[in-house]
């Protein structure tokens, strides 16, 4: 945990250093709590001048843009300038630090036929699965979460100014032991599996919208 938080000190370092204003607005959308996120409003121009592939994160705390500074396998670490960190494993939000008003994500586990790396396009309706995850609230570890997955039709999708043909595919997940029911929306492209939107409950608390800011991957430093 230590070196984690080491790592996302240096990495928001390296965001402020060189990050548009666009990118220095995410602090204040997640610090307001109180008052309400200010809509934060995105242009393919801002998102063209960071250097890194972004995406736009919406919490129940605010939303802000948060850039993939490392990948280490299929670990990706996003980080907004605020320190705010969410660690995606195949589209599926692993941990997070910084973005839980009430609780962070502190890790996640998933069975060795993992459903995210396989690829949503290609399960079959009504594939279940499970995963077990850790909570900084409590200290819970080993949570079990069961999933069940259903495809929906296709739909269209806007980001910044394209179009998307996408593929929507539902996830139930429940998990007794802290009393947790929800429905996860995952956006998927049909061809390559790529998720380009979601909306994950990664604890009791905490829901989350990811968006995709660019389909195009960008060197990671």
């Amino acid at each position: 945990m230590r070196t984690l938080k080491v790592s996302v000190c240096l990495m928001a370092a390296l965001l402020l250093c060189g990050c548009n204003p666009l990118m220095k607005a995410t602090l204040a959308n997640f610090k307001a709590v109180v008052t309400g996120p200010d809509d934060l409003e995105l242009t393919p121009a801002q998102v063209a001048e960071v250097q890194y592939p972004q995406l736009k994160l919406t919490t129940p705390s605010g939303e802000g843009v948060l850039a993939m500074v490392r990948e280490r396998g299929d670990l990706q670490y996003w980080v907004a300038s605020g320190k705010q960190v969410l660690l995606l494993r195949d589209g599926l939000a692993v941990r997070t630090v910084g973005l839980g008003f009430e609780g962070d994500l502190d890790g996640t586990r998933i069975e060795a036929q993992s459903p995210f790396k396989q690829g949503l396009h290609r399960l079959p309706d009504g594939y279940t699965s499970q995963r077990w995850i850790d909570l900084y609230r409590g200290y819970e570890v080993g949570v079990a979460v069961s999933s069940r997955f259903t495809r929906k039709p296709m739909e269209t999708l806007r980001i910044l100014d394209k179009e998307y043909a996408v593929l929507r595919v539902d996830e139930q997940i429940e998990a007794p032991a802290i009393g947790l029911r929800a429905t996860n929306h995952y956006w998927v492209d049909p061809d390559n599996g790529f998720i380009l939107q979601s909306e994950q409950q990664l604890t009791g608390q905490l829901r989350v919208k990811i968006v995709q800011l660019t389909s195009e991957r960008r060197a990671v430093r």
